[in-house]
């Protein structure tokens, strides 16, 4: 008896076995067919059909380089506005109020690739740190008269996100429509009852679903990695700042944290809120009371609203960081808390180094995930040119994502200097083509060098054995990073 059940289970994991292994078949011409590089294809293909009780799951989960279903419903969104209003205009784009100047920046580049015009007439404040961007945020959110757009990647139910949860509920019971979007994954430590507490109070409140759609359902690895947030459609603030205490520098781990964020009025809001109306629709499958007004000019600032992610045809986050680069002619200087780029934003650098361009990479000395961390020294040792001038900021950790390319053209944004905001993540970068702004952020560029210490590219080769073994294994994580 106990031999006859032994065959049965035998022959059940027999069976189970051939059914994994036919889906892992199917998996890896999947993989062959839409994998971005050859060599990722050939690693998918061999690990699902020599390991696929453990490499179908993974595959499942972060397998993917596009974001299905996206761009279909972002038609159905603009075909049910039109019916809504009976418009002819389509419901994400706006025009530009300004001719293209003699700027040195590539205006049509950039548009080409987001599908966004600058705008003119922008009025700009640079917001240094937790306390500056927080103060401003919630004022503006005071002075609210009709709606707030707010959007954040991660959310905490601490001191800062009671202190924002309880405005937004006194502003809903002032009539002020409200609709809070924000990444499942980024907030999965939320308690419900944070959520379900703004909705009692009228505010829609709802996740971005990543894993909504075709080919999507096992893919936790897309994040909503936008921070947002719009006041009345005509000022929006967009940066690196999520929604906790370690924002404001309260944190056990480090002793600081450094972080940018930037507010904008004027015409430039619209394409911020054309990026929150498209990620609402997409998750919520609802067109709310859209604003199709442009802002006042308040200022004299050409902005645009960059907002790439992986459902865009090209890599158009990563095309954007090349184009910056290749823009400049005496420097470029960027930080970003990690730094895991793919070989042709690596090449634009040493291109950029190589034409005389002071390059610069400003990065934490003190990481927040170690995988990642790692992973950048091995890329930083690819560069193999010592004319491009790394620096480790030294006073609690950097997470600011920030670039400068001569003095016409600068970003502040969500986007990071890594694969995963390259081409896993919804970001929004502002690109900012005026003189004046740029002298700004390199002040406070040249600031944030005081509290750096300089080193090189050649960190990976003063490691021990041990730890450029740690940092090789992590660099073949990289795509997923």
């Amino acid at each position: 008896m106990e031999s006859l059940d032994f065959q049965i289970m035998i022959g059940l994991f027999s069976l189970f076995y051939t059914v994994v292994e036919i889906t892992a078949i199917f998996a890896a011409i999947s993989a062959i067919r839409h994998t971005r590089t050859p060599q990722g294809a050939i690693a998918w293909a061999i690990s699902l059909v020599t390991f696929p009780l453990v490499t179908l799951p993974l595959f499942w989960v972060f397998g993917r380089s596009k974001f299905h279903g996206y761009i279909d419903a972002m038609r159905s969104g603009e075909e049910r506005f039109k019916e809504l209003i009976g418009d002819k205009r389509p419901v994400f784009t706006v025009s530009a109020n300004n001719p293209d100047n003699q700027s040195k920046v590539p205006h049509r580049t950039f548009e080409t690739l987001s599908e966004t015009p600058f705008l003119g007439g922008n009025d700009l404040q640079l917001l240094i740190n937790g306390k500056a961007t927080f103060d401003a945020i919630f004022k503006a959110i005071a002075k609210a008269e009709r709606y707030l757009l707010v959007q954040f990647f991660i959310v905490h139910d601490d001191d800062l996100g009671q202190r924002l949860k309880n405005l937004l509920i006194t502003k809903a019971k002032e009539g002020i429509r409200i609709h809070f979007l924000y990444d499942e994954v980024g907030c999965h430590a939320t308690p419900a009852a944070y959520w379900q507490e703004m909705r009692d109070e009228g505010i829609q409140a709802q996740p971005f679903h990543t894993t909504r759609g075709r080919g999507n359902r096992f893919q936790l690895n897309f994040r909503n990695h936008r921070k947002i947030v719009v006041i009345d459609g005509y000022t929006a603030f967009v940066g690196g700042h999520n929604v906790g205490n370690e924002y404001l520098g309260i944190t056990d781990r480090f002793t600081d944290w450094r972080d940018t964020h930037l507010h904008i009025t004027g015409p430039a809001v619209v394409g911020i809120r054309t990026s929150f109306a498209k990620d609402w629709y997409w998750a919520t499958r609802k067109l709310y009371e859209l604003d199709t007004s442009v802002p006042m000019p308040a200022g004299d600032a050409q902005v645009m609203a960059f907002a790439s992610g992986p459902a865009d045809e090209l890599e158009s986050c990563s095309l954007m960081f090349i184009r910056a680069i290749n823009t400049a002619q005496k420097r470029f200087w960027i930080a970003s808390p990690y730094f895991v780029p793919d070989s042709p934003v690596r090449k634009a650098l040493q291109l950029a180094a190589m034409r005389g361009v002071d390059v610069r990479i400003m990065l934490p000395r003190n990481p927040d995930h170690l995988l990642v961390y790692l992973a950048g020294f091995a890329c930083l040792n690819e560069l193999k040119l010592h004319g491009i001038r790394i620096y480790r900021y030294n006073e609690g950790f950097l997470h600011q994502k920030v670039f400068l390319a001569d003095d016409q053209l600068a970003g502040v944004g969500t986007a990071n200097l890594d694969n995963r905001s390259f081409r896993l993540n919804f970001e929004i970068t502002m690109l900012v083509d005026n003189q004046p702004f740029c002298t700004e952020i390199e002040r406070m560029f040249l600031d944030d060098f005081t509290n750096c210490i300089e080193t090189d590219i050649n960190e990976f080769n003063r490691k021990n054995v041990v730890y450029q073994t740690g940092i090789q294994l992590a660099r073949l994580l990289s795509p997923i990073l």
